[in-house]
């Protein structure tokens, strides 16, 4: 029996679909402050009263969530968010759900990462906005989890035989498909043994429950081929690493915010503005969008990934860019941030994104000119005389950035601003004290 694709609305819709496709389990899905997926399951008979009570658990046990003297938390499942597990067998089939996490009060809890994009969007739809988010998760496929062992050697676009991963990327489609999410398109990526698959652009919130939908595929369909998919930003010294170019749009009253026919870049005043935004707070939010101490060996001039403020059309060094495919088009009329990585938590990032975007509508930042020309090429003198800044270059530098930030206080929260900068600095100190190979090699035969 093919797998059906759900579109529940309500509890009643679950409760009905559980009984007619004889689930067995379901998983209930969360996150911590990093985006790690958090799941507990529970058999259909509990199912009625987690819609009505929600399942109770030990946040104590959950990072950046509670003390262990505030302990109770509980978890509320989305009934819209209901799909068969594609990847478990199908004669007993699992389900899943996504749930937000609330205090046993109700209300919801202000260190649930998903809670904190919901604020933002709701922010947005009160001048009513729709934010849509198309994130471009590229990771890499090894022979095991213990070394960056690769199955081929294989460039951008390359096919068969160059391409192991072919069937791989496929059967993760397939998954995919099975759980109602929609790809435009996937391909080998520069690297050897590194792979995209893009989603089809979707709602904010929707977006990042499939994010984290899609890495959890990737990983169980790897494993059942026998090797490991691992969404490290830069695993492998002297390739590229693997981004999340994300591509983002508003849309009022079913129309393009970001879309004049009549500017000679196709971008209205409100799209520059947001764009400004991007740009204007990238330093502040980059802690989010590239969370990890190995996010920063990505982030370095040379390899396609950028590391300079500035927004450009055609021009793949820029943080920013607006994609070109399709000049003129009011339904393709995007901006692409180009720094994040896809092992950022997506709640959080597409949160401290559209935020910082919204910010520059309501105060109109300026919208400097693109930059067209490679912006690796220039000296330091150079970028000096455009203007052009550059990101933080280490974890501990985008942490202090984030630390000052009221753009990203205010919309993390303060709970979840304050964990999340205490967890990156301890990262740091923890990755600063290590003694590397690189040293040992280096310096201990002259020294």
């Amino acid at each position: 029996m093919e797998t059906p694709v759900f579109n529940c609305k309500n509890a009643d819709d679950v409760l009905k679909a559980v009984k007619d496709y004889n689930v067995s389990f379901l998983q209930f899905w969360f996150v911590d402050i990093l985006g790690t997926l958090k799941s507990f399951q529970i058999t259909p008979k509990e199912l009625e009263a987690a819609f009505e009570e929600g399942m109770g658990f030990d946040g104590s046990s959950i990072l950046g969530f509670t003390r262990i003297d505030e302990s109770d938390m509980v978890a509320m499942p989305d009934p819209t968010t209901f799909q068969l597990a594609s990847w478990r067998p199908s004669d007993r089939p699992v389900a899943r759900m996504f749930c937000d996490v609330c205090t046993p009060d109700g209300n919801p809890y202000e260190g649930d990462s998903r809670y904190v994009l919901k604020r933002v969007l709701a922010k947005a739809a009160e001048k009513g906005y729709t934010f849509y988010a198309g994130p471009e998760l590229e990771f890499f496929i090894f022979a095991n989890s213990s070394e960056p062992k690769v199955l081929d050697f294989g460039g951008y676009f390359d096919a068969p035989p160059l391409d192991l991963g072919n069937d791989i990327r496929r059967d993760i489609i397939f998954s995919m498909e099975k759980m109602g999410i929609q790809i435009e398109y996937s391909h080998h990526e520069v690297a050897p043994g590194q792979h995209e698959i893009d989603l089809r652009y979707a709602e904010g919130l929707a977006m990042a429950d499939i994010a984290m939908t899609y890495r959890v595929v990737v990983k169980e369909c790897a494993r059942k081929h026998g090797c490991y998919a691992s969404f490290m930003p830069k695993p492998i010294f002297g390739e590229n690493g693997s981004g999340m170019h994300c591509h983002q749009s508003l849309f009022k009253n079913g129309r393009n915010v970001f879309f004049d026919v009549n500017d000679q870049y196709n971008l209205s005043a409100e799209g520059k503005s947001y764009i400004a935004g991007i740009l204007k707070h990238a330093k502040e939010f980059l802690c989010v969008t590239n969370q990890w101490v190995n996010s920063y060996k990505r982030l370095v001039p040379g390899y396609e990934a950028p590391v300079y403020v500035a927004w450009a059309r055609r021009n793949r060094s820029a943080l920013v860019r607006v994609p070109m495919y399709k000049p003129g088009k009011e339904a393709a009329t995007r901006m692409e941030l180009r720094c994040p990585d896809p092992a950022a938590n997506p709640y959080l990032a597409f949160a401290v994104m559209l935020a910082a975007g919204l910010k520059g509508m309501e105060e109109g930042y300026t919208l400097e000119a693109p930059v067209e020309e490679n912006i690796f090429a220039m000296t330091p003198e150079m970028l000096v005389d455009r203007g052009i800044a550059s990101l933080p270059g280490s974890l501990y530098e985008a942490a202090e950035a984030m630390k000052e930030s009221e753009l990203v206080k205010e919309t993390l929260g303060a709970h979840i601003h304050k964990n999340l900068y205490e967890n990156k600095i301890k990262e740091w100190d923890n990755y600063r004290t290590q003694v590397t190979e690189y040293e040992l090699a280096t310096y201990l035969p002259v020294l």
